[in-house]
């Protein structure tokens, strides 16, 4: 019997993906373990492993289509003594169904008021998109397209029944649109269905570039599309409190130099924000009311402070997490975080390492960022925000000294988190980093 490989969910996060590459090929026999696809998730691109054995009968899906739904099936294969031919048979008249079942004129409206062609949180889902969009100016052909020939179309302003598709069944791909000419004025009988869709969009609808200038666009990929619509979601839905202390960092900077001298021969080397990851945990376990999450009628109060530390990645940002920070030696939280971040930037990490974390990091000291609000992270209710440590004039022991300051802003869900407890965290976190000793007892 035929084997339908499915979408994988490879994040927790995970509803769709885009399948970046196939790494098999129609006719290849594979085993279990043998690597089938690239997978581009809204973290990573991961890849995909087949736990099945048999022949590649059928690629349903071509490499580069985005918006792939958890759960759809992309390849089949065939079984021990099946014939592969026949095998891909089986499933090859269900793929197009999508895209060539006729949409009902009755839905046309209702799809235009469900905002097509609006923001993130009120999009169609891709079969609702293959429905409206099909139809074309004239209201009586139809043009079969891929999602992500429509989207390019629709940026570049080019018609798509203009064009004819090099893909299967005469279906227009990306291929088609290079070169495209952007469309003359639409036709009058576009008018009443192009409004429709137009009068559903809210008033911050992103604008089409300005006529004239020079730019290029570039599809958002999956990693920077989840970014948009989560911190989208926080400022718009998280009540942030800010509040900044200036921290001397000489004392610090002290200790980590003796303590590099002393795990030189263990290969170690600690940085600045090893030591700060170390302070934040040690600081929330002594504040617990800072390590907490906001859960509608509910407040979770967590027992370890796991810390999701910002790492900037080709393509967005991604935060693996250091697990139970606050009991880990600063030797074991820089070894951690050299791995997690290294791995991070190969696309290499698997979804337990950056799912979770009780609070946030975010250190952009390193490009001489002196203070900056971080926004975030849900269902988090706080983030630290670390500026570059510089030298500043600073009252030491009742006098004006010269010291090395860093300013640090943390942001608080004010659903969760009083003022009084975040200042607690933040007097706490400037303690310890001004007397490291103490985080480390």
């Amino acid at each position: 019997m035929p084997i339908e490989i499915k979408m994988p969910a490879l994040s927790p996060t995970m509803e769709e993906g885009t399948l970046a590459k196939w790494l098999v090929k129609e006719g290849d026999t594979v085993k279990s373990g043998d690597i089938l696809a690239e997978i581009e998730t809204d973290k990573a691109t991961m890849e995909f492993e087949t736990i099945d054995e048999g022949v590649v009968a059928k690629l349903l899906v071509p490499e580069g289509s985005d918006g792939v739904k958890v759960g759809e099936t992309i390849l089949i294969l065939a079984g021990e003594g099946e014939d592969a031919s026949a095998a891909a048979q089986t499933k090859a008249p269900a793929a197009p169904k999508a895209e060539s079942a006729p949409a009902a004129p009755a839905k046309e409206p209702a799809a235009a008021e469900k905002g097509y062609g609006a923001s993130p949180a009120t999009d169609p889902t891709p079969e609702e998109t293959n429905k409206v969009s099909s139809v074309t100016q004239s209201g009586e052909s139809r043009v079969k397209a891929s999602p992500l020939a429509r989207r390019l179309a629709e940026q570049q302003g080019v018609d798509l029944g203009t064009l004819k598709g090099s893909g299967p069944n005469g279906r227009i791909v990306k291929a088609d649109l290079e070169g495209a000419k952007p469309s003359a004025a639409k036709p009058a009988t576009a008018a009443p269905q192009a409004a429709a869709p137009e009068a559903s969009r809210p008033a911050a609808a992103p604008a089409p570039a300005p006529e004239g200038v020079p730019s290029e666009t570039t599809k958002l990929s999956n990693m920077r599309k989840t970014i948009a619509r989560r911190l989208s979601v926080s400022k718009q839905t998280v009540p942030h409190i800010y509040l900044t202390v200036d921290i001397n960092l000489d004392a610090l900077l002290k200790l980590r130099g003796e303590l590099n001298k002393g795990l030189e021969s263990r290969g170690v080397k600690l940085s600045v924000n090893d030591m700060l990851i170390k302070a934040q945990a040690v600081a929330l376990m002594e504040v617990p009311a800072v390590n907490v999450q906001f859960a509608g009628d509910t407040l979770i109060q967590f027992k370890r402070a796991d810390i999701s530390v910002a790492v900037s990645i080709p393509g967005g940002l991604i935060t693996p997490v250091v697990t139970s920070a606050d009991t880990k030696s600063l030797s074991a939280i820089a070894n951690e975080v050299k791995d997690l971040a290294g791995r991070a930037r190969e696309g290499k990490l698997q979804p337990h390492e950056y799912a979770g974390g009780t609070a946030s990091l975010s250190n952009m000291g390193m490009f001489g960022i002196k203070q900056f609000e971080a926004i975030i992270n849900p269902p988090q209710a706080m983030i630290l925000a670390i500026g570059a440590g510089e030298k500043r004039p600073y009252v030491v022991n009742d006098s004006l000294q010269i010291a090395t300051v860093m300013s640090a802003t943390g942001s608080f869900d004010h659903r969760a988190i009083d003022g009084s407890d975040g200042a607690a965290f933040m007097a706490a976190f400037k303690r310890l980093c001004e007397n490291p000793l103490g985080m480390l007892a």
